[in-house]
């Protein structure tokens, strides 16, 4: 039998590989080196460091998913490349970036917002770039 906090887990765990899978699967869509492997793992990874947080650090658990925002922004920095005086992959870089604070919202067990956040992350990549 699962206590509640297993099947907290389990939902959370459940939520995350839909939100990484529909996320990831509009930039595999679009070309997109970051694709629905990538936003799986960001966001269930995301959850778990998160889930465990707010279990082990009762008096601030936002201490150790804070640290979700740094470790993210260094693989953010590895995503983005500059080829002939060009940034490439900012957009994707950002979006892993975002898939991070969605998996924080499913582990501290927001999970409308995460669903919302998910669907804003599907919708904005559709808006279209002005370039000059």
């Amino acid at each position: 039998l699962m206590t509640g906090q297993e099947s907290r887990f389990l939902i959370s765990l459940l939520i995350s590989l839909i939100a990484g899978l529909v996320i990831g699967i509009e930039r595999e869509i679009r070309k997109k080196e970051a694709g629905i492997r990538t936003h799986i793992f960001v966001i269930a990874g995301s959850m778990l460091f998160t889930f465990l947080s707010s279990l082990v650090d009762l008096s601030s658990p936002s201490r150790i998913a804070s640290n979700i925002v740094i470790g993210i922004g260094f693989l953010g920095a590895g995503i983005i490349l500059i080829e002939n005086n060009k940034v490439r992959n900012l957009t994707t870089a950002a979006n892993v970036w975002f898939a991070a604070a969605i998996g924080m919202l499913i582990g501290f067990q927001f999970y409308l917002i995460a669903i919302m956040a998910t669907i804003f992350a599907i919708l904005i990549p559709l808006i279209p770039g002005i370039r000059h």
